[in-house]
């Protein structure tokens, strides 16, 4: 599986914007999917994850009501919706593509995009 994120940039405190995951592969369908980011000098961690069908999701506490995952498999395409943005969301947003285990779990992922960056202005 190949992944290519786009949709990062510049955005003011309260903000939104709308990443974009595109990826091939004939298994993307049957992967979990998730979004992690890595601020500056700070450990990656997990944003939002997405099972196969889309039934179930994980959000990090620090996103949760304000970040909305969503996968289109017809398309090979996930989405990260985030609203209401803050300064302390800017990061290199990455997306991740596994074959089974925890969304949140960085370990559980296999395959890597190359990450978009995201900045909130206060």
């Amino acid at each position: 599986v190949q992944l290519q994120a786009s949709g990062g940039g510049l955005v003011q405190a309260g903000g939104s914007l709308r990443l974009s995951c595109a990826a091939s592969g004939r298994t993307f369908s049957k992967n979990i999917m998730g979004w992690f980011r890595q601020a500056p000098g700070k450990e990656r961690e997990s944003v939002a994850g997405i099972s196969w069908n889309g039934a179930v999701t994980h959000y990090a506490d620090s996103v949760k009501g304000r970040f909305a995952i969503s996968r289109d498999n017809l398309k090979n395409m996930v989405y990260l919706q985030m609203n209401s943005l803050k300064p302390e969301d800017t990061a290199v947003y990455f997306c991740a593509s596994g074959g089974k285990g925890s969304l949140g779990r960085a370990r559980d992922y296999d395959f890597w995009g190359q990450g978009t960056l995201v900045t909130v202005s206060s």
